[in-house]
């Protein structure tokens, strides 16, 4: 990029160390962070999220986290309103905006811009989600392949929320989701993206697991148990399908047992991993680097210090 961005994205897939490579980096610069992050937004999501603590946030201004209970919804085109908002005003105190996350949707909405698709219809939701139940995803996809096949062929039959959300966009306009995703508007944003891509798959999923582990010691399931006690949340909402917190409602709801869960919590971590490296590895123009070589952490700060102008 030529010239200096109005703001730097740090990508990486789940537990490869973004968190602690950006906070690294704004004790040496003069940064404040962005989280990317789909499910860092709801309150009372702490532990599962890996969201910074207060000593973290004391440190260094974090924005875009703690934005709206768990029992809303928030969309990407929320966060390109909110992330811009943010961006204006870190840059407004003479400092670097760093992005931090690995939720790609929103990074790519950022980066590429957003088509003009209408906003929720609750009611149509609910009837789609309602025939989802009775018939099943796969029957709602196949659906979808009639009128998408080009959404579709890039969806698993058990994804509900987007055969959900490609249903809804095309009842209400008449024009696959894919026809109207390539209509994007520009970003309104200059942008830098780094991207961390791990050199070794096992080291990475021996952090997931680690990390997972820690979670569960720091409490995630009392965390869980509190979101269910609430009586206004179930495990079909936005918030609670976060991997994760998917799981652990089925293991609380006793569907599942302990042993259970955590291997499946994994492995949902483990392919929302792969899923994210995907993403990555489409940015052709993002500065790539190991997060697991020792040497990143310097050559990410030099890489900052010049594009800080």
């Amino acid at each position: 990029m030529d010239g200096v961005p109005d703001a730097v994205l740090l990508l990486g897939p789940t537990a490869c160390g973004k968190s602690a490579l950006a906070l690294a980096l704004a004790r040496a610069l003069p940064i404040e962070i962005v989280s990317i992050d789909s499910a860092q937004v709801y309150r009372g999501m702490d532990i599962g999220t890996a969201k910074p603590g207060a000593a973290e946030r004391a440190a260094v201004p974090h924005h875009l986290l703690d934005l709206i209970d768990p029992a809303e919804a928030y969309s990407a085109a929320q966060f390109v309103r909110d992330a811009t908002a943010a961006v204006a005003q870190v840059r407004s105190r003479g400092r670097l905006p760093l992005l931090v996350g690995g939720t790609m949707l929103y990074a790519h909405a950022l980066r590429a811009g957003l088509s003009d698709l209408p906003p929720a219809d609750p009611q149509l939701r609910a009837r789609l989600a309602a025939r989802g139940a009775l018939a099943g995803w796969p029957a709602l996809h196949a659906e979808l392949a009639r009128v998408d096949p080009a959404t579709a062929e890039r969806l698993p039959a058990t994804d509900s929320q987007r055969i959900q959300r490609a249903l809804e966009v095309f009842e209400l306009t008449g024009t696959p989701l894919s026809q109207l995703q390539g209509r994007a508007r520009p970003s309104p944003l200059r942008l830098a993206t780094i991207a961390l891509l791990p050199s070794d798959r096992r080291t990475l999923a021996a952090r997931i697991a680690a990390r997972f582990d820690a979670m569960l010691a720091a409490g995630f399931l009392d965390e869980v148990r509190a979101l269910m006690a609430r009586g206004d949340l179930s495990p079909e909402l936005p918030s609670q399908r976060s991997v994760g917190y998917r799981q652990a409602w089925a293991h609380l709801s006793g569907a599942t047992g302990f042993g259970e869960f955590r291997a499946a919590a994994l492995q949902a971590t483990r392919h929302l991993a792969k899923r994210q490296t995907t993403w990555l590895r489409s940015m052709h123009d993002a500065t790539v680097l190991d997060p697991f070589d020792a040497a990143a952490p310097a050559t990410a700060a030099r890489l900052l210090e010049r594009l800080s102008g």
